[in-house]
């Protein structure tokens, strides 16, 4: 079921890199190997820049009609073989089927989205102020793309990077995440297969700050695209601001939830507890700090508790499973130094709290109450399975502790009054704001953050302009 692993350089799947180095993908729900991912040499990594130059003068003089039809093809391929590469996914990210197999159709629908979209890079044109006078302004790719992206979602990140460039024009070396490589090879296989010309998409891997600093040190690579923590997202701005590259960074979150007291507590909880759970938290729009107004607090975490304790841990593949591992065992040690440091702090766990099993690496849906606003959980993203549910008074005062972190991707606020949700819609400082809602996600729309959580946007026409240049010409 899983498939072997390969570079894909110049046009060629390649089983070793040049410095025969590698590693081995394990499965998070056994502990056990899957394959030997090779590692690109620096030799690789010359060789795939050498390519993506000559790439990217092929894929720019290609029509957008002709580059939407490849486009398209990779998209209806990625849905004929949905099946294998969600099970490649659960076998080594660990999420469930039907999550993996939605991730798999999600992506596909990206790619066609930006397939059309990148039909439509208008330009315009200024009226002279002289006689004669033509004045064009025009839309253009970049140039050659450094794409990163992380494991949590092994399709779907690198196919918003994928699809902007593509769409706008460019060639692009994709490195995409060690421990999840299988489902990324079988979507880029998607793309050859769809006639993709050779130079146009490459994909490696190796240690990741050796392949970030060795490409963004090339004057070849114009623009970068990260998703990935904080900290990393600083260090390649400040490697891409030495050769004023351009930049869109997705980085970590610490999502807020609001429950006003006008709202169904009841509703909330299973809305905002099923998103909690998705992907076992590992996601960076997760909620990750529950603030309920005072009257309606007992009513949420009685039906938020009931729900995480209805989750069945398992093996993704296993039907009756709703939440898989944790991607790796630091992650399972990452949740335990969260949990400690919260009971240390005096805060109770209602649910969970600890690892769910000897094998894999699970940790039961967990919901702690009576936390301090200072205490590790509610000041560091978690990325996991962790609920913190505290109460609030006032609009004023929640919308100050919302707001008092440098985080600032996603947040979500739960109301039936229009007045307050147009207030804390306005209000919260984040990139995304779901009002009633979690889809905050779709091709269409813009998916990005403000202060530390990043600059830019992947999806929507925001997407495709991450990847395009404007030049002005004036014909005399």
């Amino acid at each position: 079921m899983y498939g072997e692993l390969g570079l894909f350089i110049d046009g060629t799947w390649r089983k070793n890199g040049s410095g025969n180095k590698g590693e081995d993908v394990i499965n998070p729900a056994t502990e056990k190997p899957l394959a030997h991912l090779p590692h690109a040499s620096t030799a690789d990594l010359d060789e795939a820049l050498e390519s993506a130059k000559k790439g990217f003068a092929l894929w720019r003089a290609t029509s957008a009609y002709d580059r939407s039809k490849i486009m398209h093809k990779a998209a209806d391929l990625m849905r004929e073989r949905h099946d294998a590469i969600a099970k490649i996914m659960v076998l080594e990210q660990g999420k469930p089927y039907p999550e993996a197999r939605a991730e798999v159709i999600g992506s596909a629908d990206i790619i066609d989205w930006y397939a059309e979209e990148g039909r439509r890079s208008y330009g315009r044109i200024v009226p002279g102020r002289g006689k004669g006078v033509r004045q064009l302004v025009v839309q253009e790719p970049i140039g050659v793309v450094a794409a990163f992206t992380p494991w949590n979602f092994p399709v779907l990140t690198p196919a918003r990077k994928i699809g902007g460039a593509l769409a706008a024009g460019c060639s692009l070396i994709l490195k995409a995440s060690e421990e999840t490589p299988g489902a990324c090879v079988e979507m880029v296989k998607c793309f050859v297969d769809a006639g993709l010309p050779k130079g146009v998409l490459h994909l490696v891997f190796g240690v990741p700050a050796q392949v970030s600093e060795h490409l963004m040190a090339k004057d070849a690579i114009r623009k970068i695209s990260f998703t990935g923590s904080i900290p990393v997202g600083k260090h390649l701005a400040a490697l891409a601001a030495k050769g004023m590259k351009r930049t869109t960074m997705e980085l970590g979150g610490h999502s807020p939830v609001v429950v006003f007291a006008d709202a169904d507590p009841e509703k909330a909880a299973d809305t905002i507890a099923a998103f909690k759970y998705r992907n076992a938290g590992q996601v960076c729009i997760s909620p990750t700090r529950f603030y309920v107004q005072e009257d309606v607090y007992p009513r949420f975490l009685k039906r938020f508790t009931e729900y995480a304790n209805g989750v069945k841990l398992g093996d993704g593949l296993d039907k009756a499973t709703t939440m898989g591992p944790m991607a790796n065992a630091r992650r399972i040690e990452a949740m335990e130094s969260f949990v400690n440091d919260a009971k240390g702090r005096g805060g109770k766990v209602q649910t969970g709290g600890e690892r769910g099993g000897n094998q894999g690496y699970f940790y039961k849906p967990t919901v702690i109450t009576d936390i301090p606003d200072d205490s590790k959980i509610m000041t560091q993203e978690p990325f996991g399975p962790l609920a913190p549910i505290v109460t609030f008074k006032s609009f004023d005062e929640v919308v100050q502790r919302a707001n008092s972190l440098e985080f600032g991707l996603a947040a979500y606020a739960f109301t039936t009054s229009s007045t307050t949700a147009a207030a804390i819609g306005d209000a919260l400082e984040s990139g995304m704001v779901g009002v009633n809602s979690v889809a905050i996600s779709t091709p269409e729309t813009p998916f990005g953050g403000v202060k530390e959580s990043g600059h830019g946007s992947e999806g929507g026409i925001e997407g495709l302009g991450a990847y395009l240049v404007t030049k002005f010409i004036s014909q005399g």
